[in-house]
């Protein structure tokens, strides 16, 4: 009788086990994770080593841009552009160049350095310094970054955020006046015409010689 009843309670005991199966490593850190988080930790992952590769190898030259701009926006986009699905989306370029610092703005959250890169003292592109960096153009110039791979369009901003947020803490510029500075750089810009300034968010920022 002993032996039954220590078996039908260990039975018993058996049955009120539930089995949970181990967690795959990571993902029970990845559901406590905010939003912020996982894009934050997305662009870290893409930034450096997918980002700003792409930008150097496909980048093109201002003047490039410019002359090409002269003769169209929509030329110029299915020229030089990536443009996202979404109708009405603007055209976005990857950029680089040099010129002389014509004027910076370091004291606002949203700085900016402009430069003259045509040697005629005016500024001709606008570099965006940070921390608040505008735009989503690092994300929608890159074709490897698709809409469809993230939950939904909130998700797809705080991955654009996340993504200016790299760009703005990989800027390092000297002490001091920058006026009449020479500076070299490679970026993502977003047109919505062939009027519009360019405003780069860069993926480099060095003063050159």
């Amino acid at each position: 009788m002993t032996a039954i009843l220590g078996l039908s309670l260990g039975l018993t005991a058996l049955g009120a086990c539930k089995i949970v199966p181990n967690p795959e490593p990571g993902s029970e850190n990845a559901a406590s994770q905010t939003d912020e988080e996982r894009m934050a930790a997305k662009a870290g992952e893409i930034y450096a080593a997918q980002l700003v590769p792409y930008v150097a190898q496909k980048a093109i030259d201002l003047p490039v841009l410019t002359a090409a701009l002269q003769g169209g926006y929509e030329a110029a986009g299915k020229a030089h552009g990536v443009r996202p699905q979404a109708e009405g989306s603007p055209w976005n370029f990857l950029v680089k160049g040099r010129g002389t610092v014509v004027q910076t703005n370091r004291e606002s959250r949203a700085a900016t350095m402009t430069l003259d890169a045509t040697g005629d003292g005016q500024a001709d592109v606008t570099i965006q310094l940070g921390p608040v960096i505008k735009g989503t153009a690092l994300r929608d110039a890159a074709d490897f970054i698709v809409f469809t791979d993230y939950r939904d369009q909130i998700e797809f901003a705080k991955l654009a955020r996340a993504l200016n947020d790299r760009a703005h803490g990989a800027i390092t510029l000297p002490e001091g006046d920058l006026t009449g500075k020479t500076f070299r750089f490679e970026g993502a810009t977003t047109l919505r015409s062939a009027t519009d300034p360019i405003l780069v968010v860069p993926t480099l920022l060095e003063a050159a010689p």
